[in-house]
């Protein structure tokens, strides 16, 4: 049901699928560029499609909301709010959320760096993060 008689504009499931893969090419953006082949960047791009996954599948389940007056004006979701709408909705935690983006930041970085270990470990953080 896309439209309700008042004016509101209620997320469809494609709406919601878009906004989480901006919330995820955020998440990819945020931490730097992708093309430098560190030492493990095919576990990160591995662990980036699972985190993918479960926002997809997420918000795939999950309740359809109305659009924020924010949203009603134009704005540009940020991933904060769209984490905070979904955590609302009980989908995925906004903690959680935060928790991916900044181990996921860490791993990119120490793959910049040449540091295995240190993305090894960014990398189990993201992955406990997923089992919740």
């Amino acid at each position: 049901m896309p439209h309700r008689h008042d004016g509101m504009l209620l997320l469809t499931r494609d709406v919601k699928l878009a906004r989480l893969l901006g919330l995820s090419l955020a998440i990819l953006a945020a931490s730097g560029s992708a093309s430098f082949a560190g030492p493990c960047s095919q576990q990160i791009e591995r662990t980036q499609a699972q985190i993918d996954a479960k926002l997809e599948a997420s918000a795939a389940a999950g309740p359809a909301a109305g659009e924020s007056a924010a949203a009603l004006r134009s704005r540009q979701p940020t991933p904060e709010s769209i984490a905070a709408a979904e955590s609302k909705l009980g989908e995925i935690s906004q903690e959680t959320m935060t928790v991916m983006t900044a181990a996921m930041a860490r791993a990119r970085e120490a793959d910049r760096a040449g540091d295995q270990r240190a993305c090894d470990r960014a990398l189990a953080e993201v992955q406990r993060a997923l089992a919740q």
